[in-house]
């Protein structure tokens, strides 16, 4: 993507207008029109009366320093990065908080274990996919989704990429109570890079020794940004763990604030030689489970990110070239995760429809379980669709005599039928064809 125009030097503005200081001062706000512009944005709109761009931009830039917070992150010259709150920016926390922390919940019939933990797997599948692909993973959805639920061991790189990414979604469950350290930050790196890249580079900082990896842009092959010297890296990792524990904290910080700095400080530092994005936004779910938003074992904000890969980049290059002004990156992020959870909440009233659907066309066909009622309300869906024991299994996760059990009685009521292709070790089960004519 294009490099954004570095804004004028303020110190540079305050000298060549040093006559107007005072009116300009008076003629900005920090956010016009509501928001948070860089110069790169600014540049293309109309400035107030008697202002020409610089001068609106000085304006602006003024009235903003006196919001500033400092946070400790700093850049690899030592200069703190820093970030303000807007009133957009305190809705966005408010709504974030009201929804995703616990005060409104799940419907009833999503929250019973069984379709509760088929969500959770959706999600889970559907993080791994896209924050893989975000790093260049190639492999389509449908594969991807077919070799998790099926169980298979992965075919190539990218398939490889997504299910070590689907098994650190999990251990991150496992360890969202744990406090960040070095240590762990290391062995997430090992369980997202395992088998895709050299056993040297996994698991490890890059040091001295090693060729600095840095960003460059697809399109143009141009770097976009050289991250810290390996020198600093150990240090900075301290940092960094320090600030995700909340420690020699001078001040308070939102949690949502706190794990957005976070995946920035990771993604700046870019400390390893691959799967940096991954890291980053893994420690970002670590810590958004961490202080107890337990919705975003829900959500995947890297389908999100996806959507809109060139927005997400320039996010880090705003804040990296209006000096570490880190607002630009946390907005994005919070409106990203403003329309993750607003996703989140359509398909739960998608599902809750559909089990409701398929518990009354259902139910005087006799005692179903909730994992039967949600194969046969997909099966009833997608006439082609196949099954497995193992796909059933890890799609509500219970045992495999469980799920074997689930499917051999449905066979039994001739709502599904068995197969055994030659060319496959398992068994398959298909929806009947009289299907929708026997449950209506």
């Amino acid at each position: 993507m294009k490099i954004p125009q570095s804004p004028p030097k303020i110190h540079e503005l305050m000298t060549e207008h040093a006559d107007k200081v005072s009116e300009i001062f008076l003629a900005a706000e920090p956010t016009p029109k509501g928001r948070y512009l860089h110069f790169e944005e600014l540049k293309h709109r109309s400035p107030p009366d008697g202002l020409n761009h610089e001068q609106w931009w000085l304006g602006i830039k003024l009235a903003r320093s006196v919001a500033l917070k400092l946070l400790p992150l700093k850049d690899k010259n030592g200069v703190p990065f820093k970030y303000m709150l807007t009133p957009a920016m305190h809705e966005a926390l408010h709504i974030i908080d009201s929804k995703a922390a616990g005060r409104i919940a799940m419907p009833e019939p999503v929250m019973t274990s069984g379709p509760r933990e088929r969500f959770l797997v959706r999600s889970l599948v559907e993080e791994a996919i896209t924050s893989s692909q975000l790093e260049g993973a190639s492999t389509t959805r449908a594969a991807a989704l077919d070799m998790i639920r099926s169980g298979r061991s992965p075919s190539n790189k990218s398939e490889r990429m997504i299910f070590n990414n689907f098994e650190t979604m999990e251990f991150i469950r496992a360890h969202q109570h744990d406090r960040l350290t070095p240590e762990l930050v290391l062995e997430i790196h090992v369980h997202l890079t395992d088998g895709t890249l050299p056993e040297d580079a996994v698991g490890r900082l890059q040091t001295p020794k090693d060729q600095r990896i840095h960003v460059q842009s697809n399109a143009t092959g141009k770097i976009i940004h050289e991250p810290p010297p390996a020198e600093q890296l150990q240090e900075r990792l301290n940092q960094m763990c320090a600030f995700a524990n909340g420690e020699n904290d001078k001040e308070f910080f939102h949690p949502l604030i706190r794990a957005i700095v976070l995946h920035l400080w990771l993604g700046y530092d870019h400390p390893f030689e691959d799967g940096n994005g991954r890291v980053a936004r893994a420690l970002f779910y670590w810590a958004m489970l961490h202080h107890g938003y337990w919705l975003f074992e829900f959500i995947s904000i890297s389908s999100i990110l996806k959507r809109a890969q060139a927005q997400y980049a320039r996010s880090y290059l705003f804040t990296e070239t209006d000096e570490n002004d880190a607002t630009y990156f946390i907005i994005y992020q919070l409106e990203v995760i403003k329309r993750a959870l607003h996703a989140a909440e359509l398909y739960l009233e998608r599902k809750t429809e559909q089990i409701a659907e398929a518990e009354k066309v259902l139910r005087d066909r006799g005692e179903f379980n909730y994992r039967q009622l949600a194969l046969l309300s997909h099966a009833l869906r997608k006439a082609h669709a196949e099954y497995t024991v193992k796909s059933h299994q890890i799609s509500h996760v219970v045992a495999y005599a469980t799920a074997r059990a689930d499917l051999r009685n449905l066979v039994e009521r001739g709502l599904l039928i068995e197969f055994h292709p030659k060319a496959a070790r398992a068994v398959v089960y298909r929806p009947s064809k009289d299907l929708a004519l026997m449950v209506r």
